[in-house]
């Protein structure tokens, strides 16, 4: 096949491959919650056509280190958090209609640990438990249509724009008197639209999206945070070495989600980061990715290095 990626080889092709598992972390919450890791992934081929009918079992693994971001109606200072998180994720890919989509299921696991001063006395805490789950539909609006696997080994992709929706329930681990947290005890909702375009063995792609949240009406002991809405624009360079073989250089840019803490504003963040994923096949059916990403500009909001590796698995669809 013609273009930057072949089923014909017997390595899995992992330009099919989903990449929401890349940047996961579970939800961090210290301090105030509004500055969550989803926010921050860096998600290359986050549109990518693939064929329907397939199935992708996905483990991931993540470490992440730095400071999390505080709040001014909070007297915090001195932060340090560390996570270790794991991440199981099904993909299940689907005819809409004619367009291709799919529906993603993501649970993640994490150990966090974090020390801090507040009101000028030391505090730490160890935690784990589950992170607030995610589901996600997308949909190909526009240069991807829903093919079977035999009719995708003569697909050409051009221009592809497509469309997402992600929910997050309040399903993690959450203590109200407690100042470092997995999960972050309210909802968010995440549209976003992305395009890429495909240049022989390039492609460029560009995404955009808002998360918007309900209140935490238990935050640190009984007060109410609202979190306005985040919006984040993420840009990816990937180039295949290899049909199976792809490497990709990620940026993300986002602002927004202003805390206000019983009517007391907080700042709206705003954040850079930097990353680099290898996609690797290990055979037909298995592959995996190495990804890391750190932050260069933090104009408030949290500052942390990640690296991670995920571990997918492929079935079905005619395979």
């Amino acid at each position: 096949m013609a273009g930057w990626c072949s089923l014909r080889s017997r390595a899995l092709p992992t330009c099919l491959i989903p990449s929401f598992a890349l940047g996961l972390i579970a939800v961090l919450h210290f301090v105030t919650p509004r500055e969550i890791a989803y926010a921050q992934e860096l998600e290359p081929r986050a549109f990518a056509n693939t064929p329907v009918g397939m199935n992708f079992l996905i483990g991931a693994y993540a470490y992440s280190e730095g400071t999390a971001g505080t709040d001014p109606s909070v007297p915090i200072t001195d932060t340090e958090v560390k996570l270790h998180s794991a991440v199981l994720g099904y993909v299940r890919t689907l005819d809409l209609w004619g367009r291709s989509g799919k529906v993603d299921v993501i649970v993640p696991y994490t150990w966090a640990s974090g020390s801090a001063k507040l009101a000028g006395q030391a505090r730490s805490r160890e935690v784990s438990g589950f992170g607030d789950p995610k589901l996600r539909v997308s949909m190909l609006f526009y240069g991807a249509p829903a093919l079977s696997l035999d009719e995708f080994r003569d697909y050409k992709p051009d221009i592809i724009i497509g469309g997402s929706l992600e929910i997050t329930p309040p399903l993690g681990q959450y203590d109200s008197d407690k100042l470092l947290n997995i999960g972050a005890n309210r909802w968010s909702f995440k549209p976003e639209v992305g395009i890429s375009k495909t240049l022989g063995p390039l492609i460029l792609e560009l995404t955009t999206g808002v998360r918007f949240y309900t209140d935490n009406n238990n935050f640190l002991d009984g007060k109410t945070l609202q979190v306005k809405p985040l919006y984040s624009v993420q840009g990816h360079l990937i180039y295949s070495i290899t049909p199976g073989i792809w490497l990709g250089l990620n940026g993300l840019y986002y602002a927004g989600g202003r805390g206000i803490i019983d009517g007391k504003k907080g700042e709206s963040l705003e954040n850079a980061r930097v990353g680099i994923t290898l996609a690797l096949p290990v055979n037909r059916y298995n592959s995996i990715k190495l990804y890391g990403n750190r932050g260069v500009y933090t104009k408030t909001g949290s500052d942390f290095d990640q690296v991670g590796i995920a571990w997918q698995l492929r079935w079905g669809g005619g395979l």
